[in-house]
Formats: C-alpha cells, structure tokens, sequence
C-alpha cells in the first residue's frame, strides 16, 4: 500500500513491500527467465551442485517486484539484482548480503545500491549473446586447458597485478582454452558458470599476454570455447568493457550481439556491523503477513 507521510512541501511517498525468501527453483527459473541474457549468471546458479551455495529473496507490492541472489563460491561473495528499484530497496534493507561482495545490477539500480553498498571500481559493461545461429567461429590453433595448467593460467592472469587463484579442479569443472606460444599460454578464455538446465552458459575470464595483443588471439580463445558450449547451450554470453572497442569488435565478427547493459564491481555493505539491517529486519518481521517480512520504503 502507498501512502504519503508529512504535510506540504515535506510530504513523502512511502510503499510497503512483501519480502520473502524464494526456495523452489522452478519460480525462480521463471522470474529469471523474463530477462535471460542478462539473467545467465544466476540462472547458471541454478544448477544443483551450486544452487545450495545460494539465497534468493524476492520482494512485491504495488505491482512491482524484485530478486535478489546472494551466492558464495571458491572466488567469494557475489550478489545480483533484478527488477524494480522500489521493491529492490526492500530487499537491500533487510537482506543485504554479506559485508563483502561482488555485485551485478541493472543500470537503473545504482542509485538504490548505493545506498547500501560502497561500490568501489564500477563498470558500465556491455552483455553480449551469441547462438548457433548468428555464431561465426574462426579456426586457430589452440587447445583445451585443464587442471594441470592452473599454475600457468594464474600466472597468466597476474601479469596486470590481479590477483589470481584457479584451483586445478576449478580449471577442470570449467571449459578453458589457451593459445600456445613457444610452449606458453599466451591468451586464454574461459567460463564462468555453465547452466544445462537453462541451456545457457557465460564466457569470462578472456585474457591476453600484453606482448601477443592485437594477433586475434583472444578471438580465438573465445571462439574456440563458444564451439564447445553452444553442442550443450542454446545461448552463450559474456559481458565487456564498452570502452574496449577491439574486445567489442572481435566478439561481434564472432555473432555476439549486444543484449543488455549492467554495472558491476566490488561492494563493501554500508551497516558494516549490521546492526540496522537486523532492526529493520525484526521490524519487519513483527509486521509480517501471510509468512511475508513486511517492508515499507520511502519512494523517490
């Protein structure tokens, strides 16, 4: 229900939200799939060996709603949001996550994220999607990486200074291909999150020496890993840098084609201790019905 609080010009708006925990993977399936290529990677949390690393909250009133997921995995924390910015701000109030998170969200979130989360290093990134029909793959040599090469392939990805720690077995439960010079990786590609039950899977983790950069190299890492996802996966995406116009070309003569846009990076909860978000949570708990934490929101 809306209702508006104070008089005049001190008038606001305030909307009360329904929060609650969702835990039958076909509803959320079903949200998700309203928004698939920006949805991929929790989507691919669906499957079963990650989705008991997972908590899904969902929030509704005034015909709005949103969904939070909150996940934890060998790399950390990570939370992602969907829907609409009201519903959203219920949800973050109460169930904000972890202290420390990597987060994904809509462009038009970031106001309502900020408000609970100091979001160091953001990035605008671009959501691309290839399928079997618009997929163009080049032919190069490379080869499929495996646990074995963890070491390699961290020590690949700590060139720039960013810290890097695949484990063999993350190598191996994952599709990586590298390109081979001299008997070194030199480029890699590789996935973050394969999802057969959603037939969709998320390229990352694309990198290139800086001495072999502008070969085609990372093109045909990627290339060479969409190959193998798309006999298993209707759909593959991944997500770069608007800013890195050559990365933008190169997937584009792959077929990938711009689907959405988001905003990712770093994020450090603001009620450090949280303190405030289990008073608003109990508050919302004593106001609770229909099994619901009743939440209300100032709207902007």
């Amino acid at each position: 229900m809306t209702v508006v609080e104070g008089k005049g010009s001190s008038r606001t708006i305030a909307a009360t939200y329904g929060v609650r925990r969702l835990e039958d993977p076909t509803a959320i399936r079903a949200l998700l799939e309203r928004q698939r290529p920006y949805a991929a990677y929790a989507l691919g949390q669906l499957e079963p060996h990650l989705y008991t690393k997972t908590e899904w909250w969902h929030a509704s009133g005034e015909g709005h709603e949103a969904l939070v997921l909150h996940s934890r995995g060998g790399l950390g924390h990570a939370t992602y949001t969907m829907g609409e910015t009201g519903a959203l701000d219920a949800l973050l109030r109460v169930h904000p996550g972890s202290r420390n998170t990597f987060f994904t969200c809509e462009p038009h979130h970031l106001d309502t994220v900020l408000r609970h989360f100091e979001l160091e290093q953001r990035q605008t990134m671009i959501r691309m999607l290839v399928d079997r029909r618009t997929f163009a793959p080049v032919s190069a040599e490379v080869r499929r990486l495996t646990g074995a090469d963890a070491r390699e392939i961290n020590r690949l990805y700590r060139i720039d200074g960013v810290p890097s720690y695949y484990s063999p077995r993350q190598i191996d439960d994952a599709v990586y291909f590298g390109a081979i010079t001299d008997g070194r990786i030199v480029a890699v590609a590789g996935t973050h999150v394969v999802s057969p039950l959603s037939q969709i899977a998320v390229v990352g983790n694309v990198y290139t020496h800086p001495r072999y950069r502008g070969r085609k190299l990372a093109q045909a890492v990627t290339s060479a890993v969409t190959v193998l996802l798309l006999k298993s996966c209707d759909e593959v995406v991944l997500s770069v840098d608007p800013a890195n116009v050559p990365a933008v070309a190169a997937y584009a003569r792959l077929g990938y084609v711009e689907a959405a846009r988001l905003i990712e990076g770093a994020a450090v909860r603001r009620d450090v201790l949280g303190w405030e978000t289990a008073l608003r949570r109990t508050l919302a708990r004593l106001r609770s019905r229909n099994g619901e934490e009743m939440v209300r929101v100032k709207l902007e």
